[in-house]
């Protein structure tokens, strides 16, 4: 064999090595997706101050619940704050007003374990929604809360990502039983 197929094998067998010393799973798959899910419907989160961070705190319980609500017996506790910020984007010359903008939710939070009060994880989350602005004054401020709810859902969704992410890598807890057959 040549030098440069030699070093072609060699280096096809390094990235097979490597490849295979990866450890990629689905979040929410298979035993621990059954522990995560569990640990999830113990979040409980902080009472909100502003209409986008109720929005946010909305969506996340949702999320995290499957629908079922907040729950009764956490052992998580989650911070949050929220706020929006509307801009405008494309200015008319000729009235002097604008026809589109967008609005930006930040949200920042912070997950805690309630027996020892452990920081488990901490972030600031942001989420863009474009808008456009009618020449009505109400139906503006309809659009901003549109515009605001959109992305306080978009926002609450990577949020969750955060959390499933964080109690995943908490010790597992007592795996429910299987449904008897």
């Amino acid at each position: 064999m040549s030098r440069s197929r030699l070093r072609a094998l060699a280096l096809s067998l390094a990235a097979v090595a490597t490849l295979a010393s990866c450890q990629v799973r689905p979040l929410y798959g298979g035993a621990e997706g059954t522990a995560l899910n569990a640990k999830m419907h113990e979040l409980a989160f902080s009472v909100s101050t502003t209409p986008v961070a109720q929005y946010v705190r909305n969506e996340l319980i949702f999320l995290t619940s499957g629908g079922a609500g907040e729950s009764t017996n956490a052992k998580y506790d989650v911070d949050l704050s929220a706020f929006a910020v509307t801009s405008e984007l494309l200015q008319d010359d000729s009235s002097d007003t604008a026809s589109a903008g967008r609005t930006i939710v930040t949200a920042d939070f912070a997950l805690r374990r309630r027996e020892d009060n452990k920081l488990l994880a901490t972030g600031r989350r942001r989420a863009t929604a474009l808008l456009d602005f009618p020449s009505q004054e109400f139906a503006k401020l309809r659009a901003i809360r549109d515009a605001e709810q959109r992305a306080s859902k978009e926002v609450a969704a990577i949020i969750n990502a955060d959390l499933a992410i964080a109690l995943n890598k908490e010790p597992p807890l007592d795996l429910p039983k299987p449904p008897a057959e």
